[in-house]
């Protein structure tokens, strides 16, 4: 499940782990204008674990998702397609 939140500085996107089997603490993206930031909480340590993408990053994670094992380059800095 998750849900879709539209602000004025951001997009946020949180990811809830409903599965019955295994319960994980929500992920929450927040996609920015120059930057994607995920974030989850972590109970054994008690802080919020923040990792930060670029949009050159977020891009190349998007593509990656769809393509084969390999090594990838981008040609340009032009937005990806979906195809």
């Amino acid at each position: 499940m998750f849900t879709i939140e539209h602000s004025f500085a951001a997009t946020s996107i949180i990811l809830i782990d409903d599965t019955v089997t295994h319960l994980l603490e929500d992920v929450t993206i927040n996609a920015f204008e120059n930057c994607i930031t995920i974030e989850q909480w972590d109970p054994s340590t008690n802080k919020m674990h923040k990792v930060t993408l670029s949009m050159s990053q977020a891009q190349d994670l998007s593509a990656a998702l769809d393509l084969p094992e390999g090594v990838y380059q981008r040609a340009d800095t032009q937005p990806l397609e979906r195809k």
